[in-house]
């Protein structure tokens, strides 16, 4: 393991933005894995909503198409102070078989309504720590979602993992389950880092697993990594990335750490004195950035990183990337059906959120009845923009003519206040504003967010973006 990373100038096609131009940019706003997104979602949409969506996917012929299926699994065994995550910390494992039989509840509601066998080509496991869940407990599980749903032999299967709760062993296990894509919480390496946020894990036994999941031959590894959290410095965070560009994992997320002890009771046991200052912050992004494209990394766009022959880096290049409620995706743009405590998922032009804790969640289910909560029915103007908004965030490129024929309009012309607010942008080199299209730039990749935003219509009523994590 390196002490410290190579920094070395980035090919043109990764031109690295200045550490002045993250600052001007060091903003609030949303990371856009929906639009509209899930802080508009209303009470007023109910289970009934949900069900009317269904039918219509079923009406038109969709239901012909896979699904995306996400689980949410809840519990911790420990509380890492920084997560803003739904999450019930206990070391009672027996809650994970109870919390089975309600999972079982909610997937035969969800079958009797979207027909029994829908294949699923996409299945990821969150949380939480869904290794909390035993070998027994997942594959109760999977077997439960193989008896309703047709799996894809093709499929892609992933699990958040956090690196204290498995071994060698339990890989290999995970494997035979049929997952093939991991993700580790790293967050970061320094010791000091990691007592502060009270999440122990010696780097050797992050390098031990990798070893042990590249020896057993899992498609694709994610390290997840955090900067801004308390006690980190440029000195430390330089060695931690040095330690995972030696680890080389096939992609890496790297998150901005968002303190809101007023929103997120655990972070109020963090000291607001430990955390580095907004400058600190900007400086350890674009030595990150620096860190990570001298290695060979691709920028994929907002936090993202992979290596040029990772899938998202195939198809970033070939333009066929996507956006889901996990981040960015290589799946085809697809329903997605959410199971488990605050789940949200998308059908159609709708959005569904299940109810936030275990509580009422089990006591619908009880009844018999789905329990989604809360949830959006788009408009068109919605349809339009989240159209628009994710060919920004994916493709980097708005092609006016296509937008044009979909939706009926003429994009100049409605957008003109919009492309009149992207001209500031342009002038500073993130975008280009052509007859025919917009196209983000290298540099403006970076802020492809701040891109993005000027297309929200929510955003632009609403200047009240305390609510967004900050885009750098």
């Amino acid at each position: 393991m390196n002490s410290s990373p190579a920094f070395a100038t980035a090919s043109h096609s990764q031109e690295l933005p200045s550490p002045a131009v993250l600052r001007r940019f060091d903003v609030a706003g949303p990371r856009y894995t929906s639009y509209p997104t899930a802080d508009r979602f209303v009470d007023a949409f109910t289970a009934d909503d949900y069900v009317q969506a269904v039918h219509q996917r079923n009406a038109t012929g969709m239901n012909g198409r896979p699904l995306s299926l996400y689980v949410h699994l809840p519990f911790c065994e420990s509380l890492c102070y920084y997560c803003a995550c739904n999450k019930i910390v206990t070391r009672h494992k027996h809650w994970a078989a109870e919390y089975i039989d309600y999972l079982e509840r909610e997937v035969a509601l969800q079958v009797a309504e979207l027909g029994r066998g829908v294949v699923v080509s996409q299945l990821h496991l969150g949380g939480g720590t869904p290794t909390f869940l035993d070998d027994e407990g997942l594959r109760r599980l999977l077997a439960l979602l193989g008896r309703e749903f047709t799996l894809s032999p093709e499929r892609e299967q992933s699990i958040e993992i956090d690196p204290r709760t498995v071994d060698g062993g339990r890989l290999e296990r995970l494997a035979e389950m049929g997952f093939n894509r991991l993700s580790f919480g790293v967050q970061d390496f320094d010791p000091d880092v990691q007592k502060a946020v009270h999440r122990i894990q010696p780097a050797r036994e992050v390098f031990d697993l990798m070893g042990s999941a590249r020896a057993l031959g899992y498609r694709s590894i994610n390290i997840d990594l955090i900067y801004g959290l308390p006690k980190q410095s440029r000195a430390s965070f330089d060695r931690t990335l040095a330690q995972v560009c030696d680890l080389r994992p096939d992609r890496i997320a790297l998150y901005a750490y968002a303190h809101l002890p007023e929103r997120f009771k655990p972070q109020r046991r963090i000291a607001a004195e430990d955390l580095p200052d907004a400058k600190t912050k900007v400086e350890m992004l674009s030595r990150a950035i620096a860190a990570f494209t001298a290695a060979g990394y691709v920028y994929i766009g907002m936090d993202h990183f992979a290596l040029p022959d990772d899938p998202l880096a195939i198809a970033k290049r070939q333009g066929r990337l996507h956006r889901n409620f996990q981040g960015y995706s290589t799946q085809p743009d697809c329903d997605l059906v959410a199971l488990g405590v605050s789940a949200i998922g998308r059908v159609g032009a709708t959005y569904s959120q299940n109810a936030k804790t275990l509580e009422e969640y089990y006591d619908l289910l009880e009844q018999g009845r789905l329990p989604v909560v809360r949830g959006l029915a788009l408009t068109r103007d919605d349809v339009l923009r989240r159209a628009v908004i994710m060919a920004i965030m994916c493709q980097g490129h708005v092609d006016f003519e296509a937008v044009n024929l979909a939706h009926l309009i003429d994009f100049k012309d409605h957008f003109a206040p919009e492309l009149a607010a992207l001209a500031p942008l342009a002038a500073q080199g993130l975008v280009r504003i052509r007859d025919h299209d917009i196209e983000v730039t290298p540099t403006g990749w970076f802020f492809v967010r701040a891109v993005a935003m000027v297309f929200d219509r929510y955003l632009q009523a609403d200047r009240n973006r305390t609510r967004f994590s900050r885009i750098v």
